[in-house]
């Protein structure tokens, strides 16, 4: 490991002095080359007009490309480069798309995942090493992705463009848990990826936090109030429901709650009292802000979690501590309040009061006959956006799913719900088993918080749809290839 370390080091010198000879090369003789002099100040003035007349939007473009350029280089050299760029960009895309950036953005990521995909692919050419995708994930993800791309062939679909806009995001997308189990070798670049998700969530957190003490900046407005039916969503008890620079108030309060039960799991792992001390305040923090968002669905993530935590880790100290946790939750529920923010979260755990979860009771028992006499159900897209776009005049287009399993179980039927549902079971009972196989307290402890995550989302995903919005579509087969990688850093560790 020793000899390993300063091979590194000596690499790193080695390219830092050539990139440092590099600039001095520039700016002592390059410079003084009068095209080049001439083409940085076509460059300058370039910039300069374009910032001067489409403002913002004009230097989000400049910088994209500035950045964007040896960005994709170093992907072309390092493929983790490029799955460090996908999470940041799963992250931020959203955001950026509200700022009116006319710049396409989605195929752009959908680029980026080819990207990744081909490189994988022809990097297993060589190395030919599938050993580590022989276990019951990866298995039941390639059921779902060949089921997905078999309801091309559903009688029952009104459109198959709506099939080929779809199958991008519940098959494609999924292929990029491959790319990340491939990819999570070590520990420390586990540990950075986990510590740029940390960093990317304080940030959507603190920008939540200005959105509510100090208000929205003038094209969140100017998105707010070009669409009633935006503000009738999110202006909800003489405010507005906040969203950070996520896509809508839902995908900011579930990152939020993820992000919260992400660090309540590491403080049981072996990390020194400053960081427990650093996790906990980040803890809190999300959690506080998740209410801003007036999001029910997602008040009751942290508690069912804390269930499944106080099962895993039975022992003294952590039941006292979920005890407490249940207490303090009993009396936010019960205390009188005149806040708007409070008093929305207590009815949460007060379904039958709520009239929005009655409402979606009574779509779901209006829509059962349907699923029940189609069994691969309506088609992919044959609700929300894509079925109004292409099948506008179908029973399914107008209908509301307003929940991840209904939408499943309304486009790909019965059968797409059973296999969803054991795909689901398998990831978790895959969390669990890799949880008591692994002996390192810190990849152990890494191995609980994805499986705490992903039992979370399942539960968001029922009055949700929690897992189909950036970043979480990305993210969610991020957190279930560390469940699988942490177990094969830790045989790799005892090997070694």
């Amino acid at each position: 490991m020793s000899l390993q370390s300063g091979t590194i080091k000596t690499n790193l010198h080695k390219i830092s002095s050539y990139l440092f000879g590099i600039r001095q090369h520039i700016a002592a003789k390059k410079i003084k080359n009068p095209l080049i002099a001439a083409l940085l100040i076509i460059a300058a003035v370039a910039c300069s007009y374009i910032i001067t007349f489409s403002g913002i939007k004009g230097a989000v473009i400049i910088m994209a490309v500035i950045i964007g350029l040896p960005v994709i280089a170093a992907m072309l050299i390092s493929s983790r480069v490029g799955v460090i760029v996908m999470l940041i960009m799963a992250y931020l895309l959203m955001g950026i798309l509200r700022i009116g950036v006319d710049f396409p953005l989605g195929t752009l990521m959908d680029a980026l995942q080819a990207l990744l995909i081909i490189s994988f692919f022809f990097k297993q050419k060589t190395e030919k090493n599938w050993k580590s995708f022989k276990n019951p994930i990866s298995i039941m993800i390639l059921i779902w992705i060949g089921y997905n791309l078999l309801e091309v062939l559903n009688p029952a679909a009104e459109s198959s463009l709506a099939w080929v806009y779809t199958v991008r995001s519940t098959a494609v997308v999924t292929l990029m848990y491959f790319i990340f189990l491939h990819n999570i070798r070590t520990i420390s670049f586990l540990r950075l990826i986990l510590k740029l998700w940390l960093a990317l969530s304080l940030f959507a957190a603190l920008y939540a936090f200005k959105q509510e003490y100090f208000g929205f900046f003038n094209f969140e407005n100017q998105w707010l109030q070009s669409n009633p039916r935006i503000r009738e969503l999110l202006f909800i008890g003489g405010s507005w429901r906040k969203f950070s620079i996520f896509s809508d108030p839902v995908s900011f309060a579930y990152n939020m709650a993820i992000s919260g039960i992400f660090c309540i799991a590491l403080l049981t792992g072996p990390f020194s009292r400053r960081s427990k001390i650093i996790l906990t305040g980040m803890a809190v923090f999300f959690l506080t802000v998740m209410l801003y968002s007036g999001t029910r669905g997602a008040y009751i993530l942290v508690p069912s979690s804390l269930i499944l935590l106080a099962i895993l880790r039975f022992n003294r100290k952590i039941m006292m501590y979920t005890g407490a946790a249940a207490v303090f939750l009993m009396i936010m529920v019960k205390i009188p309040t005149s806040n708007p923010t409070l008093y929305r979260f207590q009815t949460a755990f007060k379904p039958s009061t709520d009239e929005s979860y009655n409402v979606r009771k009574k779509n779901q028992k209006l829509i059962q006959p349907y699923i029940l006499s189609h069994p691969m159900g309506g088609g992919l897209g044959a609700t929300g956006v894509w079925g109004q776009r292409f099948a506008p005049g179908s029973f399914l287009a107008n209908f509301p799913p307003d929940s991840g399993y209904v939408r499943t179980a309304v486009e790909l039927g019965s059968i797409g719900l059973l296999l969803f549902c054991i795909f689901i079971f398998i990831c978790l009972l895959t969390g669990i088993n890799n949880y008591y196989k692994i002996h390192d307290p810190e990849l152990k402890t890494y191995c609980l918080a994805m499986t705490m995550i992903i039992f979370a989302l399942n539960i968001g995903n029922y009055p949700q749809e929690a897992l189909v919005q950036f970043p979480i579509s990305i993210y969610f087969y991020f957190f279930l290839a560390v469940i699988n990688a942490t177990l094969l850093l830790y045989n790799s560790k005892q090997q070694a």
